[in-house]
């Protein structure tokens, strides 16, 4: 009986831990400050894009391309840093979330 309850236990801790991880709602509070409720906000000012009506493959392109340094301009240090503790999943989360504005 300890042996299924501690087994039930397990999976149920791992189903609430992908739901939390996948959740691109979640993800994006911490975006908020600088792009926005709606992503309709320049972050830093007229020469920063606007994500609001980007397509999920853009967005996800530029979250990995951020993360990996192979896309951005002089600023990108701040979404570097942000990108870098992303997962592919929480990517994938965020830009499915994002292209619904």
């Amino acid at each position: 009986m300890k042996k299924s309850i501690l087994a039930l236990t397990f999976v149920l801790a791992l189903t609430m831990f992908a739901a939390a991880s996948s959740d691109g709602s979640s993800e994006y509070v911490k975006c908020k400050g600088c792009h926005g409720s709606d992503g309709s906000k320049a972050p830093l000012g007229v020469d920063s894009a606007i994500i609001k009506g980007q397509s999920k493959a853009e967005i996800a392109n530029k979250l990995k391309g951020y993360k990996d340094d192979t896309y951005g301009g002089a600023k990108k240090s701040i979404m570097k840093s942000q990108s870098k503790r992303l997962s592919d999943d929480d990517i994938a989360a965020l830009a499915d979330y994002i292209s619904k504005f």
